[in-house]
């Protein structure tokens, strides 16, 4: 596998920019490898650190309070994250030049073979025609 990006670069990754051209295995392995969706949950999370700790340490109050507006801040991230998810997997696989397609391998692996079965029942009733 290619190099993976230091933590600069993966910051920047996070927030949308293109990593080198030598690491684009890594970056069609963190889109549609194992454990591709909770590292996009992960990855859209550390997107809004900076805005957690604004609401927790920027606004006066008791420190449940100030706990709960960064619950409720996260839990609105992790619903719009969870909901574009697909356009986010896309959109960043069309910018490193891997496709568009918002399938995982093992989803791509698994429309690949159903493709095969369907082929296979449909095919002779095709050429008889």
């Amino acid at each position: 596998m290619s190099s993976r990006p230091n933590p600069f670069q993966w910051i920047a990754y996070a927030y949308g920019a293109k990593l080198p051209d030598s690491q684009i295995e890594w970056v069609h392995n963190d889109l549609t490898g194992r454990f591709a969706t909770p590292r996009h949950l992960l990855r859209a999370q550390a997107c809004f650190v900076p805005i957690y700790l604004v609401l927790y340490f920027g606004f006066p109050g008791e420190w449940w309070i100030r706990a709960m507006m960064v619950l409720l801040s996260a839990s609105l991230a992790f619903i719009f994250s969870v909901s574009y998810k697909d356009q986010n997997r896309v959109r960043r696989l069309q910018k490193h030049g891997l496709g568009n397609s918002p399938l995982t391998q093992k989803q791509q692996a698994a429309a690949e073979s159903a493709r095969r079965k369907y082929e296979a029942v449909y095919a002779a009733r095709r050429s008889q025609e």
